[in-house]
């Protein structure tokens, strides 16, 4: 049965209520201290670890990345619960590299791109893509896409794979040629080997870095967190 091959695990994180008893204007240590007494089967059922020592939440943050957890959560403990309000933080990963623009794709407005496809060199020398990074102003659009598009050769239009977020996307993409390096702001790689690695997320262009050679930019300069089993994560909880 699936069940068997696949389990599920639950990882609680808040309680917002025990039984018919609303705890939402409690504070979050009452609310922590509720979930904790709730879950005694501890074999499919876990609990978050939490720390009130910020060093402990920077090793956990370091740590635990290699278990694909991309970032930890700061709470109030005298903080109530508050719906359609974001009021815990959410920290995570803050890292920088240096891509190959490899193509765009034009905005869903027509005007201007709407985001930069960029790669990195793999050891064998195949320039293999990573992700893209996208969210620019009407301005910026309008200056990328002039920056980009005499490096574009013929008419050339190639299928993109299908968005994860958006199925309906448009992802066809222009390739050009691969002479221009920009710098990109990154949290986290997905993949489970480096050759198979691209950005978690879309990444934040920084600036273009005419002082660096498109061959320079490969999968050398990237953070890569040693692995952990996400069953080493809860089993403390």
């Amino acid at each position: 049965m699936l069940s068997e091959q696949t389990p599920a695990h639950f990882i609680g994180f808040d309680a917002l209520a025990t039984g018919d008893a609303s705890l939402l204007k409690e504070p979050f240590r009452v609310r922590r201290k509720a979930l904790v007494d709730a879950v005694t089967e501890k074999r499919w059922c876990h609990v978050t670890r939490t720390t009130e020592e910020p060093e402990q939440g920077a090793q956990w943050l370091e740590t635990f990345e290699g278990a694909g957890l991309d970032g930890i959560i700061a709470k109030r403990l005298d903080g109530p619960y508050m719906p359609g309000k974001r009021e815990m933080v959410k920290v995570k990963h803050a890292r920088d590299a240096d891509c190959v623009a490899i193509g765009y794709r034009i905005h869903k407005s027509g005007e201007g791109l709407g985001s930069i496809l960029l790669g990195l060199y793999r050891d064998d020398g195949d320039l293999q893509m990573v992700g893209g990074a996208a969210s620019f102003s009407v301005k910026d659009r309008i200056k990328l896409l002039a920056d980009l598009e005499p490096l574009r050769e013929g008419d050339e239009v190639r299928e993109g794979d299908p968005s994860r977020w958006n199925s309906a996307a448009d992802k066809r993409w222009i390739p050009v040629r691969p002479e221009k390096v920009c710098e990109v702001a990154y949290d986290q790689m997905e993949g489970n080997t480096l050759h198979g690695k691209r950005f978690r997320h879309a990444v934040k262009f920084v600036r273009w870095r005419p002082d660096r050679e498109p061959s320079s930019c490969t999968f050398d300069q990237l953070d890569v967190p040693l692995n952990y089993d996400l069953y080493d994560v809860l089993e403390s909880t």
